[in-house]
C-alpha cells in the first residue's frame, strides 16, 4: 500500500527524484511532507518554519517546481519572485536551485545592486523562471518599470519571502507587503505566498502578516518539537587583568580544547577565544560593526604575536562586495581546514557555508532568535552544532554600586540558553501600527509611478496596501496635506497631486529605495581595490580601521566621496551609527532566575561560573530576590523592573513625569536592567507605594508620557512627518503600559 510520502514522492519529476537520491536521503522529511502537502492539495499561503539547515529551501521548491512545470503557460513571464533580505543570501540561494535546476530549463536570475545590467536586460527582455531580489531592487523595478510589472509577472504563481523573521514588523518587511500588494493589483491576480524562517516566535502572528492581503489562508505547520543537541561553552575574563589564566578548557560535551596550559600575554578573553578556534573552520559573531572590526584586529595581533599563519576573514555591510563574497567563497571551500570570519548579522542568516567547526560568539546576543540563528552556522551535516560564548567585563571599582556589581551581559547570554531550552521560547514579531516613515515612502512612491493622482485615489491606492491600513484617513490626511504644504507634492490645476520639487529631489537618490537609515557613507579605496565604506571621512594623515586592519589617509576627494588609503600596522577602534535592538521581558525574568535559582550550568567554564557565583551572592545580600528597590546609601536607591526594553522605557517616562510628586530626581538607566534615582529618604523608602497609588489614580497614559515639544525622530523618512504624528506613533509603537501596570500590580 502507498503511503503518503510515497504518494507526494511520486508526484515529484525526474530530477527532483534524481536530486534526492544524489543527496543520500533515504526518506521525506516532515518538513518536505508538510510543504508538499500544502502546495499541492490547497490554494493556500504557506509558512514554513524549521530549524536552521532542515532543508526549508528544498522543502519549498520540490512542489513549487512540480508545480510550474505543470503549467506550460507560467513560461511566458517570471513563474516565483524569490524575495531576501540580503544579498548575499541571493547569491547563495542562486546557486544551490541553479544546481537543482541544471536539467531543467528552468532558468534562475538574480537581481540586487551589485549584478550587472546585461542579466537584468536579457530577463526584461525574456521574462521566465525565478528571481531572485531584494526589496529595494523590488522597489525600485515598481518605481520605474509600473508598465513592465504586468508582462514580466503575468502569470506569477509563488511568492518566496526568504528569512521573514528579520522582516516581519519591520518598515522594510512591511515593504514588502506593500510590494506584493502593489504587484497584485497590476497583474490582476493575488500569488501564493511561501515565507521561511528557522526563528518564528509566534506562528499566527507571522501567519497574518504573510498573508496579508493576498486573500488567502496562511497554513503553518506546526514543528516537531524534537531533543536539543548542542555544544556550549560560556567563559567570563576580567578585561585588566593580563595574568588570568585563560585556558580553561570550554564545557563542551564531546570537543574540550586542548589546555595550552599558559597565561594571556594580550588580553585573557580574545586568547582564550583564539585558542578555542585553533584549527578550526569557524564564524565569530558581534553584535556591532565596530566590535567585529576590533575582534578581527586583535585575533590577527595574536595570530602574528605567535608566528602563526593569518587565517582571520570578516563579513559586515561596510565592506566591499569583493571582500564579503572572498569570506564566503573561502568558508564553502571544502578544501580549506582552517579559517575564521568574524561576522555581524550578514552571516547570521541562511547562507550556506558548510560544515563549521564552531562558532564564536563575543558577549550575548540581544534575542533568543539572534543566538538560536548564529548557533545555527555550525553543525550542519549531521553533527551538533557547536558555539563558545566568551564574555569582558571590566574589573568592578571596590566601591562600585551594586547595579555595577552585577554581569548583565553574562545573565543574558545564560538566559537566553535557559529560557529556549525550557520554554522553546522565542521573540514574537512586533506589529507596527503607525508607520509613518513607510506611508512617506509608499506615497512618494505610488505617486511617481502611477503619475497624477486625485488625493482621494492616492489615499485609497496606498491605505490600502495592508500594513498602511491602520493609519486611519484622518492621519493619513494630515501627512498628505504636510507634504503638500512642505512641497514633497504639489496640487495642479486640476486638483490632481503630482511629486513636489523636494519630492523629486528625495526620488533622485538611489538610496530612496531602501527604507531603512543609511548614512552618507565614503567609499575607501586601496591602490585601486575597493575596502569598504566609513561614515566620516578623516583628514589626511590620520589612521583609522577597517576590514580588521588599520589605514592611513593619503587623500580625500570630497565631492566624489573617496578617500584613498595605505595599509599600516596596528589596531584601533571605529565608529558607525546603529540601533542596539530591543530585549523582550521574557528574558529579562529568564535573567532574574538565573541570579536567584542557584541552578549549577554545565556549559560554564570555571572563570563564568565563579562570575555568576559572586553575582548571586552580592545580588543576594542585597535581598534583590525580595526587592526590586535597593537602597544604596545617602540619597541614592535603584530600581529592578525586569522589564523588556519597550515595558522599560514606558516606566522611565512615567517616572520622569510624576518625579515631583514622588519626591524622585536625577532618574538614570543604561539599558533596561536598572534605573538608579536620587530621593529623600522617606520618599525612596515609599516609592512603590507611590507609584502604585498614581497608576491606580491616573493609570497609564502612554501618550501623557510624550511631552509636547518632542519630535521623536527614528525612522528613514521621519523628519519629513509632521512632529504631533511622530509624537502619536511614538506613544504606540515604542511605549507599552500593560507589562507595567502589571508589575506594580
Amino acid at each position: 500500500m502507498m503511503t503518503e510520502a510515497d504518494r507526494i514522492f511520486s508526484r515529484f519529476p525526474d530530477f527532483i527524484k534524481e536530486f534526492i537520491y544524489r543527496n543520500n536521503w533515504t526518506e521525506l522529511r516532515d518538513i518536505q511532507l508538510d510543504a508538499a502537502r500544502v502546495i499541492f492539495e490547497t490554494d493556500s499561503n504557506l509558512l514554513l518554519s524549521s530549524s536552521t539547515a532542515s532543508g526549508k529551501t528544498e522543502a519549498a521548491f520540490f512542489p513549487i517546481i512540480t508545480d510550474i512545470l505543470s503549467h506550460p503557460e507560467t513560461s511566458e513571464s517570471v513563474s516565483v519572485l524569490y524575495v531576501a533580505p540580503l544579498k548575499s543570501l541571493i547569491n547563495d540561494q542562486f546557486s544551490r536551485l541553479d544546481e537543482l535546476l541544471d536539467m531543467t530549463g528552468i532558468t534562475v536570475t538574480h537581481w540586487h545592486g551589485d549584478v550587472g545590467a546585461s542579466h537584468k536586460t536579457k530577463l526584461l527582455k525574456n521574462p521566465e523562471g525565478i528571481l531572485q531580489i531584494t526589496p529595494e531592487s523590488l522597489e525600485s523595478m515598481l518605481m520605474n518599470r509600473p508598465n513592465d510589472i504586468p508582462r514580466i509577472f503575468k502569470n506569477l504563481r509563488f511568492v518566496v519571502i526568504d528569512e521573514i523573521h528579520s522582516l516581519i514588523g519591520s518598515d522594510r518587511g512591511n515593504q514588502v507587503i506593500c510590494h506584493l500588494s502593489r504587484i497584485s493589483r497590476l497583474i490582476g491576480h493575488s500569488p501564493r505566498r511561501v515565507g521561511l524562517s528557522a526563528t518564528i516566535g509566534d506562528l499566527q502572528l507571522a501567519s497574518d502578516w504573510l498573508g496579508a492581503g493576498s486573500g488567502r489562508e496562511t497554513v503553518a505547520p506546526i514543528p516537531k518539537k524534537t531533543p536539543l543537541k548542542w555544544r556550549l561553552g560560556l567563559e567570563h575574563f576580567y578585561i585588566q587583568n593580563p595574568s588570568e589564566v585563560q585556558s580553561h578548557s570550554p564545557s563542551l560535551a564531546t570537543a574540550p580544547d586542548e589546555d595550552k596550559g599558559g597565561r594571556a600575554l594580550l588580553d585573557p578573553g580574545y586568547e582564550f577565544l583564539y585558542d578555542a578556534l585553533d584549527g578550526k573552520k569557524a564564524l565569530v559573531f558581534s553584535n556591532s560593526r565596530e566590535e567585529t572590526e576590533y575582534v578581527t584586529a586583535t585575533l590577527r595581533q595574536i595570530c602574528k604575536a605567535r608566528g602563526d599563519k593569518d587565517v582571520f576573514l570578516i563579513h559586515h555591510g561596510n565592506l566591499s562586495a569583493s571582500l564579503r563574497e572572498d569570506a564566503e567563497r573561502t568558508m564553502k571551500d571544502d578544501s580549506v581546514a582552517r579559517a575564521v570570519t568574524c561576522a555581524t548579522v550578514t552571516l547570521e542568516l541562511g547562507i550556506d557555508i558548510g560544515r563549521l567547526d564552531r562558532v564564536g560568539q563575543m558577549g550575548a546576543p540581544t534575542t533568543v532568535s539572534g543566538f538560536l540563528q548564529r548557533l545555527g552556522r555550525s553543525g550542519r551535516r549531521g553533527t551538533p552544532p557547536e558555539m563558545i560564548m566568551v564574555y569582558r567585563e571590566e574589573t568592578p571599582l571596590p566601591n562600585a554600586p551594586l547595579h555595577e556589581l552585577i554581569p548583565w551581559e553574562l545573565l543574558r547570554g545564560i538566559g537566553i540558553i535557559d529560557l529556549y531550552s525550557n520554554e522553546r521560547f522565542i521573540e514574537p514579531p512586533r506589529v507596527k501600527k503607525m508607520p509613518l516613515s513607510l506611508a512617506f515612502h509608499q506615497t512618494l512612491s505610488t505617486v511617481f509611478s502611477s503619475g497624477e493622482l486625485t488625493a482621494k485615489a492616492l489615499a485609497e491606492r496606498v491605505l490600502s496596501l495592508p500594513p498602511l491600513s491602520t493609519l486611519g484617513k484622518e492621519t493619513y490626511r494630515a501627512l498628505l496635506v504636510s507634504m503638500i504644504n512642505n512641497d514633497f507634492l504639489e496640487m495642479t490645476e486640476t486638483k490632481g497631486l503630482i511629486v513636489g520639487l523636494k519630492g523629486e529631489r528625495i526620488l533622485n537618490s538611489f538610496k530612496f529605495y531602501a527604507v531603512f537609515k543609511d548614512s552618507e557613507d565614503y567609499t575607501v579605496r586601496c591602490d585601486g581595490e575597493e575596502i569598504g565604506t566609513i561614515t566620516t571621512p578623516p583628514p589626511v594623515g590620520d589612521r583609522f580601521a577597517l576590514a580588521g586592519r588599520v589605514w592611513e589617509v593619503k587623500e580625500v576627494d570630497l565631492p566624489s566621496k573617496l578617500i584613498f588609503v595605505k595599509s599600516v600596522e596596528g589596531k584601533m577602534e571605529v565608529s558607525w551609527p546603529g540601533d542596539s535592538g530591543e530585549i523582550h521581558t521574557k528574558l529579562l525574568l529568564a535573567m532574574r532566575d538565573v541570579l536567584f535559582n542557584g541552578k549549577d550550568y554545565a556549559f560554564l567554564g570555571e572563570n563564568a561560573r565563579e562570575r555568576l557565583d559572586h553575582a548571586r551572592r552580592v545580588a543576594k545580600n542585597a535581598k534583590m530576590d525580595e526587592n526590586m528597590l535597593v537602597f544604596l546609601g545617602g540619597q541614592s536607591y535603584v530600581l529592578f523592573p525586569w522589564l523588556g526594553t519597550r515595558s522599560f522605557r514606558t516606566l522611565k517616562r512615567f517616572l520622569q513625569k510624576y518625579a515631583p510628586e514622588l519626591g524622585i530626581s536625577d532618574i538614570q538607566s543604561e539599558g533596561c536592567c536598572y534605573i538608579t534615582f536620587k530621593a529623600k529618604q522617606d520618599a525612596g523608602r515609599n516609592l512603590l507605594f507611590a507609584i502604585r497609588s498614581i497608576l491606580e489614580r491616573d493609570g497609564l497614559d502612554t501618550f501623557a508620557l510624550v511631552n509636547e515639544g518632542e519630535c521623536p525622530v527614528f525612522d528613514k523618512f521621519d523628519e519629513y512627518i509632521p512632529p504631533e504624528l511622530l509624537r502619536d506613533a511614538y506613544a504606540i509603537d515604542r511605549l507599552y503600559a500593560d507589562e507595567v501596570l502589571e508589575r506594580f500590580e
